[in-house]
């Protein structure tokens, strides 16, 4: 594993397209109420069977967490609590980059690294999903 720090910048980079993707989705999750604009919003699958997907929850927390209840969204699916909380520190990161010139560190892994992300990213999806099910299911987590 090697940090790659480059030179003070401030170019465009994927981090900055991350934080720009961010604050469109929390902009529309915070101000635009999708699921009640779209007649047929809602999982199709959790319809069907009465057992969730492993997206179900997302735009719960797209919402809940726009507006700063971030308990909530980690109740309606913590992957999607984890990732929303990556797009708001990648939203803090482009702006300092931006607009002070900081770098944006690059994280280099070799193959077995990437290897054990790979895995663990694996392992992270099934135990959410795991927990979206016997949340929605026992819990009656909605």
């Amino acid at each position: 594993m090697q940090l790659v720090i480059p030179q003070r910048n401030r170019s465009f980079g994927s981090l900055d397209a991350i934080a720009l993707i961010g604050v469109v989705g929390f902009a529309v999750a915070r101000w635009v109420p999708i699921a009640m604009l779209v007649p047929f919003w809602g999982c199709g699958f959790r319809k069907m069977t009465g057992v969730p997907c492993p997206g179900c929850g997302l735009t719960r927390v797209a919402d809940r967490f726009a507006h700063l209840n971030v308990l909530g969204a980690f109740k309606a699916n913590p992957l999607g609590t984890f990732a929303a909380a990556l797009f708001a520190t990648a939203i803090v990161g482009s702006v300092l980059h931006l607009a002070f010139r900081v770098p944006v560190p690059e994280l280099v892994l070799e193959e077995k690294e990437w290897v054990r992300v790979r895995w663990a990213a694996l392992f992270l999806f099934g135990a959410n999903y795991a927990w979206v099910v016997f949340a929605y299911t026992t819990l009656h987590w909605r």
